[in-house]
């Protein structure tokens, strides 16, 4: 019997950078969301452990070093699955796509071998965002990761944006000017779209500014979004390179995706429901 999961695209919304750890680590805080747009992780019975690549954007990944297998090992060394990973996410962009993998195959193989789902240090030891992923849903995400607290959030229409670059998140990390900047502010009521656009205004991705320095077509990706009718907010995602804008309807989300696809046909461009 095949086991299929959905793993969907994770928008960092807002992301403060605090600190930095003895270890290297940086301490986060970071409200997330999770589109309705991802990839697709399927797990049938097998003899042996492994991983087929399909879809779009798999031309880049590698079938033996992936972290998709990674998690199974964690799950069981010895476990045996024959696992299929749809890949419609561009990869190295922002939007959690290998941890959400991940996630997605924890799910499926716990289910497909009756075993129950890695511990807090396993899912960290594989990345900061496994934890949140293996949740799915909207949540403030602090420290290196560890620490998360559900945020339910109004569903909100978006656009997603990537340029087609692939930008590595320890690159970004490394260009960071301040390491030691203030935490998000204190959560209000959020009932519509417009509420959460206004709130986030107050806060930032402090990991934005170094990745327009590494890709300066981030900032060309970012005002040809806030350009468009009736976005209240356009903002990287995460490490980069993919942004996000922001809209009151599905819609006028709708209506800038097929836009933004005219004028930028090379670009990757996804209209969502963030929840």
């Amino acid at each position: 019997m095949a086991i299929r999961v959905f793993a969907p695209a994770k928008i960092n919304l807002a992301l403060h950078v605090t600190g930095r750890r003895p270890d290297g680590y940086h301490l986060l805080d970071s409200l997330v969301a999770f589109a309705d747009c991802g990839d697709w992780i399927t797990v049938e019975a097998a003899t042996s452990l492994t991983l087929a690549l399909t879809g779009p954007q798999s031309a880049s990944l590698s079938a033996t070093d992936n972290l998709v297998l990674r998690a199974a090992r964690s799950l069981d060394p010895t476990g045996t699955a024959r696992i299929t990973l749809d890949k419609q996410l561009p990869v190295a962009s922002g939007i959690g796509g290998g941890s959400a993998d991940a996630a997605a195959t924890l799910h499926a193989l716990s289910r497909l071998w009756d075993l129950p789902l890695p511990s807090a240090a396993t899912l960290l030891a594989l990345g900061a965002d496994l934890p949140v992923c293996l949740q799915g849903q909207s949540a403030r995400m602090q420290g290196v990761g560890e620490t998360i607290t559900p945020c339910p959030l109004p569903p909100t229409p978006a656009v997603l944006v990537n340029p087609g670059i692939a930008l590595a998140t320890a690159a970004v990390f490394c260009a960071l000017q301040s390491r030691h900047n203030p935490a998000m502010p204190p959560s209000v009521a959020l009932p519509n779209p417009a509420s959460l656009a206004t709130w986030l205004q107050s806060t930032r991705n402090d990991l934005q500014p170094p990745a327009i320095g590494l890709v300066p077509q981030i900032a060309g990706v970012l005002a040809d979004l806030q350009s468009q009718d009736h976005c209240r907010l356009a903002r990287m995602s995460g490490s980069g390179a993919t942004c996000f804008g922001l809209f009151d309807t599905a819609q006028q989300a709708e209506a800038a995706a097929r836009a933004l696809r005219r004028s930028q046909p090379s670009w990757w461009v996804q209209s969502t429901i963030l929840t």
